[in-house]
């Protein structure tokens, strides 16, 4: 009897799972992406294999290279300060505009949202903890009601995805963004709009820091 194939998995669960092994260092920069191994893992056809890829690049993670293929996207120090100079921009932008005081019911529900990432730091595991991390920045700048400014973040945090697995496989920084969160949520209740400022800023720092430390370990070997 013919060996039952396994059922493919749904598009969208292998452009999450691709972009979490991202993330977390289990696809490096500068690594091939290619067609066969990604239809054998998935169970995919070659023309859906072919839009994860697409849509992995869309996301800016994973870039097509001539004579090549897919590799997961690298970037030079040069990009790196810019991109995150960018974001500096634009999240330090949003906290200088969210209305203060925030509303009791709203900062209530970014509260919720921090106790799951609490649970999931507590608990070391590395997904939630980078899915509760998103919800919680997404409703964080959700706070200002710009859809426009929001989606710019959240393109750009997504766009540093492959230089911050450096950082987000260290249980220390875990440990420190989620304090961070916690002296957002402070300063949102006590109103200290410099002090959100500054920790928006700050809170950028670390995973620029720690992929330009092994970049230039990287060239120095």
């Amino acid at each position: 009897m013919d060996a039952i194939a396994p059922d493919s998995m749904p598009m969208p669960a292998a452009v999450a799972i691709l972009e979490e092994d991202i993330v977390f260092g289990r696809l490096h920069p500068r690594q091939r992406l290619t067609e066969d191994e990604l239809m054998a893992r998935f169970s995919l056809k070659r023309h859906v294999v072919r839009q994860v890829l697409a849509d992995l690049e869309a996301l800016g993670v994973v870039e097509k290279k001539r004579n090549i293929g897919a590799v997961v996207r690298a970037y030079a120090v040069r990009e790196v300060m810019e991109l995150y100079a960018l974001r500096q921009m634009l999240e330090v932008h949003a906290a200088s505009q969210i209305p203060l005081p925030v509303p009791q019911a709203r900062l209530a529900a970014l509260v919720a949202v921090q106790r799951e990432h609490d649970a999931a730091v507590a608990d070391g595991d590395a997904r939630r903890v980078f899915r509760s991390n998103q919800r919680f920045h997404r409703e964080f700048f959700g706070l200002l009601d710009n859809a426009v400014l929001g989606q710019a973040i959240e393109e750009y945090a997504r766009r540093t995805h492959p230089i911050r697995f450096g950082s987000l496989a260290a249980a220390g920084y875990r440990e420190r963004a989620r304090q961070e969160h916690w002296a957002m949520i402070h300063a949102l209740r006590d109103g200290d709009r410099e002090g959100l400022m500054a920790l928006c800023r700050e809170h950028l720092l670390p995973s620029r820091d720690a992929y330009l430390a092994a970049e230039q370990a990287r060239l120095g070997a």
